[in-house]
């Protein structure tokens, strides 16, 4: 009995996915799915305090994007605004047990209601109707989703614990597929998303080390030219001295 209750929510996420596009439910041609069988899971290696804000973040996600989703089936009129919150609400579910049994595991203390930034999010969905609650249902989960994404990608790359490296995969596969079904309902305000930085300039060249050495002190002329150069100099200046000694000849007629 106990199996089976832990198989529930990637069911009902599943088959919640299958309805809303049976396309998305098997894996794009030539694009590889990561072998998340290929993790371990056995809580081994040390945990930071990145890898536990993260565990806790993952959780807050669900406290508020689960009630969310199911104010879009309750309060929109767009029949396709309803699949996505049904779909996300679902996949939440699952995430969420993912979450928790990682904490449990990681002795990680979860919180059990949203921050007061999720909590107000609600609470203008609460008081939105029609398109307006279209729009901010899918632009908060939209932002939301941007910004934990790059969080997932850097716990993921640097843990030293597997049981959270499992978690940030599971949850990075979670976080691409809710940002393509939000994406999919054609309101998304990219205008209004946060841009990226610009890319950092690369540093100016510097002189090499053995260049610098061969230098003179406060000077960026190598000292090989220098000695290049005094010996020409030193070799024109012997040469009008012994011209200037030769005897000089006289023309007889």
């Amino acid at each position: 009995m106990v199996g089976w209750r832990r198989l529930w929510g990637p069911a009902v996420a599943a088959i919640a996915l299958m309805l809303l596009d049976p396309e998305m439910a098997g894996a794009e041609p030539g694009v590889p799915v990561p072998p998340n069988g290929l993790l371990t899971d056995k809580a081994q290696g040390s945990i930071s305090a990145a890898d536990k804000d993260f565990v806790t973040k993952v959780r807050l996600a669900g406290l508020w994007e689960i009630p969310a989703g199911d104010m879009a089936q309750e309060k929109s009129d767009d029949p396709r605004i309803k699949q996505i919150g049904a779909t996300i609400a679902a996949q939440h579910k699952a995430l969420d047990e993912l979450t928790r049994t990682a904490a449990r595991k990681l002795k990680i203390d979860l919180p059990d209601k949203p921050n007061s930034d999720q909590q107000k999010w609600l609470g203008e969905m609460r008081d939105a109707t029609g398109t307006d609650f279209d729009q901010v249902y899918i632009d908060r989960l939209r932002a939301a989703h941007g910004k934990i994404f790059p969080a997932i990608a850097t716990i993921r790359a640097s843990t030293r614990n597997d049981t959270v490296r499992r978690l940030a995969q599971q949850a990075n596969q979670f976080v691409m597929t809710h940002m393509t079904l939000l994406e999919s309902s054609g309101i998304v305000d990219f205008q209004g998303l946060p841009t990226a930085p610009p890319p950092t300039t690369s540093a100016a060249p510097t002189t090499p080390v053995a260049a610098r050495q061969n230098s003179l002190p406060g000077s960026g002329t190598p000292i090989v030219l220098l000695a290049l150069a005094g010996g020409i100099l030193a070799g024109i200046i012997a040469t009008r001295l012994l011209v200037s000694r030769r005897p000089r000849r006289y023309y007889r007629g």
